[in-house]
């Protein structure tokens, strides 16, 4: 397994981060109860499995249901072996407000000390805020409370979660986070064009949504009539699969991994088989430069519409 570092924190990560929301609550297409999920003792020894394959960085956080609690339970006797990074709860109330700064301290504090007991750890590898929009970016009472925990001790590095570009710019711009978590893959391109500057800035860069939710895998098929535009550009991958891929998810998560700047990309992961094929992927060759060109040419036309929160309000994953 390939190591690199993330950004300017002095910390190495596997190019392969276990996403942990899957075995924390049910999460994906065709995951509609626990009974889809695993057992908590099956997940123990998944996680056991990925350290022993060379995977040393662990995505959660206190939002994904059991994933605090079992991945505690899977390191407690291992701790120095992973980077555990995981995030805090969402800082807005149900009006969409931002609480003053005493409740903003308060909030962040208690959901890391949450995380640290599930955890059953001291301190967390990489801390980060959930889903960082401009006014959380802004608000400079959150970032002094983050940089207060890191110079504390208790959080190692400071991460913000975004999703739209200009989130991510205005958290590199800053020059108070560590790492930047963001959506990437091959359908939605749109964040490369800040890979650079994180590069230059020192930030680490961390891309989820690599397989877009399973959509990137044999998942993406006979998908509701909604999505038919989505599905029948998920076909034109096809040609450049059979160049020398064995099936679509490997491109995909080739595809991320090609970039430079990229430190580490999160595969979500409930089964030995996703393991075993997400390893077989990371640990292949990086793409050429043709097979690159090629596949960012194919990134889809309305990158808008790929709003997976929406999709799943909408019914269209069921």
């Amino acid at each position: 397994m390939r190591k690199k570092p993330l950004g300017k924190t002095g910390i190495t990560v596997s190019e392969l981060a276990f996403g942990g929301v899957e075995i924390g609550m049910p999460y994906g297409i065709g995951v509609k109860s626990q009974a889809d999920m695993i057992t908590e003792s099956e997940a123990v020894q998944l996680l056991h499995t990925a350290i022993e394959s060379g995977v040393n960085f662990f995505d959660t956080a206190r939002l994904y249901g059991n994933s605090e609690t079992i991945m505690g339970k899977a390191f407690q006797d291992r701790r120095g072996q992973v980077i555990l990074e995981t995030k805090c709860r969402q800082l807005r109330d149900t009006n969409g407000d931002l609480p003053d700064g005493a409740t903003l301290k308060k909030i962040i504090k208690t959901s890391l000390l949450e995380s640290l007991t599930a955890l059953q750890t001291d301190y967390v590898d990489v801390y980060m805020l959930h889903q960082a929009d401009l006014g959380i970016l802004e608000n400079d009472e959150i970032a002094r409370i983050f940089t207060d925990l890191k110079a504390q001790g208790a959080i190692r590095s400071m991460g913000v979660s975004t999703y739209a570009v200009e989130e991510t710019r205005k958290a590199i711009e800053t020059g108070v986070w560590d790492v930047v978590q963001l959506p990437f893959n091959l359908m939605d391109q749109r964040q490369a064009a800040l890979f650079d500057q994180a590069a230059e800035n020192g930030v680490g860069i961390v891309v989820r949504s690599v397989l877009l939710k399973g959509l990137l895998t044999s998942k993406g098929q006979q998908l509701h009539p909604a999505l038919a535009n989505v599905e029948n550009h998920l076909r034109r991958f096809d040609e450049l699969v059979q160049t020398g891929f064995p099936n679509l998810s490997t491109l995909a998560i080739r595809f991320v991994a090609s970039f430079p700047a990229v430190s580490s990309l999160l595969v979500g992961i409930d089964n030995q088989d996703y393991l075993n094929q997400s390893l077989a992927s990371i640990n292949g060759p990086h793409l050429s430069v043709e097979t690159m060109a090629r596949a960012k040419a194919l990134a889809f036309p309305d990158p808008a519409f790929l709003d997976l929160p929406y999709w799943d309000r909408m019914g269209w994953l069921n």
